[in-house]
């Protein structure tokens, strides 16, 4: 990769902070954008904020920026889950527009969810995969085609459809290791749907790897090999801690208290990682046995 820096919006969040010191690590300078800059993040060379944005002379562009949506999607809500991703991609890409072509950033990676295909079944997803129609895939098409928009500035763009990231430190997975070591962990509804995961470590490195790669451009599915279903997943994240996992949240009890997200969490996507494997990505943890010993500390 050049010398010329990386911009990572949402660099104070879990995959952004984490990215930024593997970038810091290799030599290659980091300019955090964010609405809140943090001094803390290590590898942030210097910082800007949305309202004074400059990204003349930077090689490329990570936007991993958006509002979470494990949350009731009241009305309210949806305006932040949309606002920060298509709302905020469409104002980056009007930003790109206005550069200089001489000194644009040639790489736009934009973050991108799995819950674009819906609720796939047992279907195997990759990426010519068809998308859904449920909120949730909404919101993931709607802010790639805002991406996409940066592809008519001669912008290679990729987005990262990323399933469930699984490191210390990320709200998923620190709340999963709670719920099991109290011993109150279980399947959610039937158990049946497929959970798209990753690790934290292969995720940081197929970013990289979409920086790096001139083949790669348009979706990318950012998941491991093998995905698990709720069930097989509850036993062995269980299973890990020496703990059972034996209380299972009724769907009824996730709608009354999730509302239309529980939804996203009864269905699933069983996606796999084509484009990665294509171009010869290679899972430091393929399995989530040898992803559960690595996080755990069980060996």
């Amino acid at each position: 990769m050049e010398s010329a820096p990386v911009a990572i919006f949402g660099a104070t969040g879990f995959i952004g902070r984490h990215l930024a010191a593997r970038l810091a690590s290799e030599g290659i300078r980091v300019t955090g954008v964010s609405r809140s800059p943090d001094s803390r993040v290590d590898g942030v060379g210097r910082w800007q904020t949305f309202g004074s944005l400059d990204l003349s002379g930077h090689r490329a562009v990570v936007n991993l920026s958006g509002h979470r949506v494990d949350c009731r999607w009241t009305e309210k809500n949806r305006r932040a889950i949309e606002d920060s991703r298509t709302g905020l991609t469409r104002r980056l890409v009007e930003h790109l527009r206005g550069l200089d072509p001489a000194v644009r950033p040639q790489v736009l990676v934009n973050g991108s969810g799995i819950g674009v295909y819906g609720d796939g079944g047992d279907t195997f997803l990759d990426e010519t995969s068809p998308q859904g129609a449920d909120y949730l895939a909404r919101v993931c098409v709607d802010w790639e085609a805002a991406a996409r928009g940066a592809e008519t500035l001669g912008v290679r763009v990729v987005l990262l459809r990323t399933g469930v990231v699984l490191g210390a430190g990320g709200a998923a997975f620190d709340k999963l290791r709670t719920i099991f070591r109290l011993g109150l962990g279980g399947k959610l509804g039937s158990g049946r749907q497929w959970m798209p995961w990753i690790h934290l470590h292969d995720e940081v490195e197929a970013i990289l790897h979409a920086l790096r790669s001139p083949v790669l451009s348009g979706p990318l599915n950012l998941v491991a090999p093998h995905p698990e279903r709720n069930a097989e997943f509850t036993r062995k994240f269980a299973a890990a801690l020496h703990r059972p996992a034996f209380l299972p949240v009724p769907g009824f009890a996730l709608k009354l208290a999730l509302g239309e997200f529980a939804e996203a969490m009864l269905g699933g996507q069983r996606a796999v990682p084509a484009g990665l494997d294509h171009s010869g990505f290679r899972f430091r943890f393929p399995t989530l046995e040898e992803a559960l010993v690595d996080l755990l500390g069980e060996r």
